[in-house]
């Protein structure tokens, strides 16, 4: 299993990016109900695993942070699925 991907949060992050080109941090923030901090620090850790991008703007003179799924992190949710379908397959 991945373990970036066992968390609630940067499941939940992968899911919101899964079907969109960029997303903004009040967005993800929105769509998740977590806090900034909270957010940043999940979404780091998927920047730094190479899942996500993060590209830093300013948009009417105010910073802009957004997001978007790599290929590295759409194969790693692909195959983070398979593993769980392996399983329940497994246990059935």
């Amino acid at each position: 299993m991945d373990e970036l991907l066992l968390s609630k949060i940067r499941l939940g992050i992968i899911a919101e990016l899964l079907t969109a080109q960029w997303i903004a941090f009040s967005e993800l923030q929105r769509e998740l109900g977590v806090s900034q901090g909270n957010l940043g620090a999940h979404l780091a850790k998927l920047v730094a695993g190479g899942y996500v991008d993060e590209e830093k703007s300013f948009v009417n003179r105010r910073p802009q942070t957004r997001y978007r799924l790599t290929p590295r992190g759409r194969t790693a949710f692909s195959d983070h699925v398979t593993q769980l379908q392996t399983l329940l397959k497994a246990s059935s």
